[in-house]
């Protein structure tokens, strides 16, 4: 499953005036989920807004609009590593992007801009702090639901190197 970006406060909302909160936790508890901008912050286990009630499928505290206004989207060139001992050079746009502000270290840093992760992996569970469609980045999609991809996620934890 997907959590996509958007208003992270409008999508919690919905999710609980329709009673989606436990389907969507039951569904996390076994199958693997990723979450891009507000859907990072769902998937949060600490999100200092109290309008937002989010699923904790990782170990995080998050930030929202951290990296500024709709007006202060910017694109970066950011080093990935998928535990296969490359860096991948890959252009990322950050769009009032949420901020990982702390996380375990469980948790899997697949990239960073300065020392803020902006890609986490932690078992079946992938976030990131921004929307991959708008790079065309397909990689992610391959990491956490392409089982034959080289980048699957049990490829990644089994190899990665800190």
């Amino acid at each position: 499953m997907i959590i996509p970006g958007g208003e992270s406060t409008t999508i919690s909302l919905l999710i609980n005036e329709n009673d989606l909160f436990d389907p969507i936790k039951e569904f996390g508890e076994s199958k693997p989920v990723m979450g891009t901008c507000a859907g990072l912050i769902l998937m949060s286990k600490n999100c200092a807004d109290l309008k937002i009630a989010p699923f904790g499928f990782l170990d995080i505290d998050i930030l929202r609009n951290a990296y500024g206004s709709q007006i202060n989207s910017k694109e970066y060139k950011v080093d990935y590593n998928f535990g296969d001992g490359k860096l991948m050079n890959i252009s990322t746009t950050l769009i009032r992007a949420p901020k990982i502000i702390k996380y375990s270290k469980e948790s899997i840093v697949l990239g960073k801009i300065k020392s803020n992760p902006i890609a986490i992996l932690s078992g079946h569970f992938l976030g990131l702090t921004f929307h991959p469609e708008l790079n065309g980045i397909k990689i992610f999609h391959e990491v956490l639901f392409d089982t034959k991809s080289k980048y699957f996620y049990k490829n990644i934890i089994n190899n990665y190197e800190t």
